[in-house]
C-alpha cells in the first residue's frame, strides 16, 4: 500500500512560500529575455553596419586583377620589353598545417631552404605571407599538385627583355612588383603600368572563393611605348663598344647614334652594363646610362665650334693662314702646347691637325660672350630635353667670370663639361647646314625642324674640315668607313683628379657624321681610361665610329657615296667663299 506524503510532518514543506520570491524569479526571466531581445535588435538593426563590416573583414576579400604592363618597342616594332604571366605563391600561416615531409617537399619545389620556409610560416598571427614571387608555370603546377592546406597562388606578370644587356641602359627594368625602377620603365611607369581592376568575393575559412559580390572592375591595360631606337643598330654599336673597351682595357665607354634628319636617337649604348633579368650585386657604374648621366671635359671636339664662330664673325676664311710656331703659346703665365709643332697652318689645317695654338689664336680674337653664346646655342650647360631619369646639363660658367686663360682653354675643351649625348646633338649643327636638331627618343615619321645657329656656308665649311681631320694627314684616318665618306673630330682629354689632372688617365673621343655631302647620322664615341698604352681618340674611339657608321648607314638603306671623289666636295666649299 502506497503512503501519501505527509506535508504536515515536514516543517520545510509545510512552510508558506513568499509571493515576492516567485514574482522575482519570473521578473528575472523576463528581464533576461528582454536583454536578449534588445541585444538582437542592436546587432540586427541599430549596429548592423558595424557587424556587417566585421563579417566582411573575415570572409569578404577584394581581389586585385593585375593589368598587363605595356610593351616597349623599337622603331621597327621589335620587342624591347614585354610581360609574361607567372604565378606568385603565398600562404595564410594560421591555416597551414604541414608535417616535416610536406614542408620538405614544398621547400624543394620552391627552391627555398627549409629553415627559411618554416620561419615564414611560423607567425600564425599573420593572415598573409609571400613564399615566392614570379615563379614559372611548371613550378606553380607542382605546388598545386601538392594540395597543401593554406598554400595559395595568384596571377602576376614578369618582365622580359629580348635585347638583354645591349639595350638595358635605355629600357631599364621593373622590380618584383612590376614597378619601373630604371630607364624608360621608370620614366613612363604610369603609362606602361595601366590600372589594376578588382573583384569582390566571399571566401570560406579555407580561403576558397564562395561567390562574387558586387561588380567586377576590369583592369585597364598599360599603353605600349615605341622608341626611336633601332635594336639592330643598338646591338651592333654596343657590341663594337664592348670589343673596344675590352681590347684597350678601358674602364667604360659609350656610343650615341643620332638620325640628323628626324632627330631620333637610333642607339644609346654603354659598357659595362648589366642583364635586366639578373641584377644581383650590381654597382652604380653598371646601372648608369653614362651617355646621358656622366659629364666630362670634351677636349679637342670643341675646336670645330671655334672655327665655325671665327668664320661666322668674319675673322677668318677656311684658307686663312695662322702662325702656330713654335708650337707653344703663353697666356697669363700658363703655356699652351701642341702635341707636335706645325708652323703656319690654314684654318682647315688647324682642325685637321688639331692644333691647340691655332685654335687659341682664333678664340682670343673673340669676346668671351660670343663663345659662351655659341656654346649655349648648341645646348651646352643645359639639360637635354629628353624624358630620361638622371640626364644632366653639364657645366658652362657665365662668360663674365672667364679669365683670359680660361677663355683659351675653353676653346679646346677644358674648363667646361658636357655629356656625350649633348656633344652628339651639338654636332648636328654641322650635319644640318647650321641648324641644331631637337633630339627625341621616340619614333618620328616627320623630319625635325631645326633651330638656326650659324650660316649654312660656314657649317658646310667646317664639315669639310671634319672630313680632312678623318682623312689622310688628319688625326683620325681610322675613322674611315668602307663605301661612305665621313668627317669628324678626335678628342683626348686628361681626367680631372683632385684639384688637377691625372698624369696617365685619359678619355678618348671621336664625334663625326656621314656621308659628308648629305649627312644622315651623327655618331659620338667615348672610351674612358684606356689602359693598354693607346689613348688617343683617333686610335681608340675612331675605329668604333667607323664600324658603327658603316653598319648603321647600310641598315638605313643609305647608298654608298664614295664614287663621288672627295676633292669635288672640297672644291665646291672653296668656291663658296
Amino acid at each position: 500500500m502506497s503512503r501519501s506524503v505527509a506535508y504536515s510532518s515536514s516543517p520545510l514543506l509545510a512552510s508558506r512560500t513568499p509571493v515576492w520570491r516567485s514574482k522575482l524569479i519570473v521578473a528575472a526571466i523576463a528581464a533576461g529575455f528582454a536583454a536578449l531581445a534588445g541585444r538582437a535588435a542592436w546587432v540586427q538593426v541599430f549596429a548592423n553596419d558595424f557587424f556587417q563590416r566585421q563579417g566582411e573583414v573575415r570572409f569578404a576579400r577584394t581581389l586585385e586583377l593585375p593589368a598587363n604592363r605595356g610593351r616597349i618597342l623599337d622603331r621597327n616594332g621589335l620587342l624591347l620589353a614585354t610581360s609574361v604571366p607567372v604565378s606568385a605563391i603565398w600562404a595564410a600561416p594560421e591555416d597551414v598545417d604541414l608535417d616535416a615531409a610536406q614542408m620538405a617537399r614544398l621547400a624543394k619545389v620552391l627552391e627555398l631552404p627549409v629553415a627559411d620556409l618554416k620561419a615564414r610560416l611560423s607567425d600564425e598571427s599573420k593572415s598573409f605571407v609571400w613564399l615566392k614571387r614570379q615563379v614559372e608555370e611548371t613550378v606553380a603546377q607542382e605546388v598545386a599538385a601538392l594540395g597543401l592546406k593554406g598554400i595559395y597562388q595568384r596571377k602576376e606578370y614578369r618582365r622580359q627583355y629580348p635585347e638583354g644587356e645591349a639595350a638595358a641602359h635605355v629600357v631599364g627594368f621593373t622590380g618584383v612588383d612590376d614597378k619601373g625602377q630604371e630607364g624608360m620603365e621608370l620614366a613612363f611607369d604610369r603609362d606602361l603600368a595601366g590600372r589594376p581592376g578588382s573583384r569582390r568575393v566571399l571566401k570560406d575559412r579555407m580561403g576558397r572563393v564562395v561567390e562574387d559580390v558586387g561588380e567586377t572592375v576590369p583592369p585597364l591595360e598599360g599603353k605600349d611605348l615605341q622608341l626611336s631606337l633601332d635594336s639592330k643598330v643598338q646591338f651592333f654599336a654596343w657590341q663594337k663598344l664592348r670589343e673596344a673597351v675590352l681590347e684597350h682595357k678601358a674602364r667604360a665607354g659609350s656610343v650615341v647614334v643620332l638620325d640628323v634628319v628626324s632627330g631620333e636617337v637610333l642607339a644609346l649604348a654603354n659598357y659595362p652594363g648589366y642583364s635586366p633579368v639578373k641584377r644581383q650585386n650590381l654597382s652604380g657604374g653598371q646601372l648608369r646610362n653614362r651617355a646621358l648621366t656622366d659629364t666630362f671635359e670634351p677636349g679637342s671636339t670643341m675646336k670645330p665650334f671655334i672655327a665655325a664662330l671665327a668664320l661666322e664673325k668674319g675673322l677668318v676664311r677656311p684658307d686663312t693662314k695662322i702662325q702656330t710656331a713654335p708650337g707653344r703659346l703663353t697666356i697669363a703665365g700658363s703655356t699652351i702646347s701642341d702635341s707636335h709643332p706645325h708652323g703656319e697652318l690654314t684654318v682647315n689645317e688647324i682642325i685637321q691637325k688639331s692644333s691647340n695654338v691655332g685654335t687659341v689664336r682664333m678664340a682670343m680674337q673673340m669676346q668671351p660672350r660670343e663663345m659662351w653664346e655659341l656654346y649655349s646655342q648648341v645646348g651646352f650647360g643645359q639639360k637635354p630635353q629628353v624624358p630620361f631619369p638622371g640626364a644632366v646639363g653639364g657645366r658652362l660658367r657665365a662668360h663674365k667670370t672667364w679669365r683670359p686663360i680660361e677663355q683659351a682653354t675653353m676653346s679646346y675643351g677644358y674648363g667646361l663639361s658636357v655629356s656625350l649625348f649633348q656633344l652628339a646633338r651639338a654636332y648636328t649643327v654641322f650635319a644640318r647646314d647650321g641648324e641644331l636638331v631637337p633630339a627625341t627618343m621616340f619614333r618620328s615619321n616627320e623630319p625635325a625642324t631645326g633651330q638656326r645657329v650659324m650660316d649654312a656656308r660656314h657649317a658646310i665649311a667646317v664639315r669639310h674640315m671634319l672630313q680632312m681631320a678623318a682623312g689622310p694627314g688628319g688625326t683620325a684616318p681610322k675613322a674611315q668607313a668602307m663605301g661612305y665618306s665621313v668627317g669628324g673630330k678626335t678628342g683626348t682629354a686628361r681626367k680631372q683628379e683632385g684639384k688637377g689632372y691625372a698624369e696617365k688617365k685619359y678619355r678618348a673621343f671621336f664625334v663625326g657624321l656621314a656621308p659628308v655631302e648629305k649627312p644622315r647620322i651623327v655618331v659620338a664615341v667615348m672610351i674612358d681610361e684606356p689602359g693598354d698604352g693607346a689613348y688617343y681618340g683617333g686610335d681608340v674611339a675612331a675605329p668604333v665610329f667607323s664600324a658603327t657608321v658603316q653598319q648603321t648607314l647600310r641598315l638605313l638603306g643609305v647608298q654608298p657615296d664614295m664614287a663621288v671623289k672627295p676633292q669635288f666636295f672640297t672644291q665646291a666649299v672653296e668656291e663658296s667663299f
